[in-house]
């Protein structure tokens, strides 16, 4: 465990920016850590108000592994609290952040979820920019001092435990939850659906 921490702290210290860093770059990966996370709930939400019952179900099954994902990150948290870098001392930070457990990283894992599914249900093009989206995300959150990189290999490892684990759920009952989903927002915005604003 000794040699992986070392190995992980290097790693961070090669990767980590510095007071000499220029200001438009650290600018820049201010944007992406903050914000590209919003570009999953937007394509998620677009998926299901443009696509056919088959990406709707895969909108709904990329929500429930990254819930699910999420919530497994809280529990090893609790049982294997890690500190960030900032927490022993490490390198320099340029992004507040409350100091809790870095690992996994729920950044990235909300990204590997996304992009799993994705992947798994065959939209190959989406899924690639998703992976590479979530790629420059988990760069910027270890360059601004935030995570370390192990945080972002058990952000990916965490969603295909979950995915895995959760696959005879689906198949057993995927297509009923989509189904219920489907009526329920059908019942629910009836009135734009109606008037043609919404697709059914």
């Amino acid at each position: 465990m000794n040699t992986i921490e070392t190995f992980n702290q290097a790693l961070f210290m090669t990767i980590n920016a510095t007071p000499a860093t220029p200001a438009w770059l650290i600018g820049t990966a201010l944007v992406f850590a903050n914000y590209l996370i919003w570009l999953i709930p937007l394509g998620l939400v677009m998926m299901w108000l443009s696509g056919d019952i088959q990406q709707r179900g895969l909108a709904i099954r990329a929500c429930v592994v990254t819930l699910l994902a999420l919530g497994a990150n809280q529990v090893i948290g609790l049982v294997w609290p890690h500190p960030r870098p900032f927490m022993i001392g490490l390198g320099h930070t340029f992004l507040q952040h409350a100091a809790d457990s870095s690992f996994p990283s729920d950044h990235g894992t909300v990204f590997s979820a996304v992009a799993l599914t994705l992947l798994r249900g065959r939209m190959v093009r989406t899924g690639s920019m998703t992976v590479a989206a979530g790629i420059v995300v988990a760069w910027a959150r270890i360059f601004l001092g935030v995570h370390f990189p192990l945080d972002m290999i058990g952000a990916a490892a965490v969603p295909c435990i979950v995915y895995a684990a959760t696959a005879p759920l689906w198949n057993a009952g995927g297509s009923t939850l989509t189904r219920l989903v489907v009526a329920l927002y059908r019942t629910l915005l009836a009135r734009p659906i109606g008037l043609g604003w919404l697709r059914p």
